[in-house]
């Protein structure tokens, strides 16, 4: 029995050496990250990541963070980022914060290409960075190219 090609299987195997060319390599990643926060060292602990394990659609897979501080004018979170390292771009998303925040936590949803690691960076206004990460599984990508 033969079965014949579907347009979306045909598409998929054009499109799969592209998005797999695509994606950032690690040199890119940490660029992108050291273009965020310099060279600041970051510290794990302190941010809670809020991700589901296996996210069914890769195209809106919801993430909160919240990031332990008082976010008073002596001392608060500056900026929120999000990395992913397997996406077409590393740099996902950029949250700016002021004190003037009762919380420094941020939700949103955000686009995954497959399997892979979120990466999260908090930065203090004394130029302090705090880091999380989080393993989200993929079951349907969210991204092409």
């Amino acid at each position: 029995m033969t079965r014949a090609l579907t347009r979306r299987a045909a598409l998929a195997l054009v499109l799969l050496p592209v998005a797999a060319a695509a994606m950032p390599t690690e040199a890119e990643l940490v660029a992108a990250i050291r273009e965020q926060i310099g060279d600041a060292v970051p510290e794990e602990g302190g941010i809670t990541l809020r991700v589901p394990t296996v996210a069914e659609n890769g195209g809106q897979v919801p993430v909160t963070v919240l990031v332990d501080s008082p976010q008073t004018a002596e001392s608060h979170v500056t900026a929120i980022h999000l990395f992913t390292p397997r996406n077409p771009t590393a740099g996902v998303a950029s949250f700016r914060l002021t004190p003037l925040l009762a919380r420094a936590e941020v939700q949103t949803r955000i686009r995954l290409a497959e399997e892979q690691r979120l990466i999260v960076l908090a930065q203090f206004n004394d130029g302090r960075v705090r880091q999380a990460s989080a393993e989200i599984r993929v079951t349907t990508g969210g991204c092409l190219t």
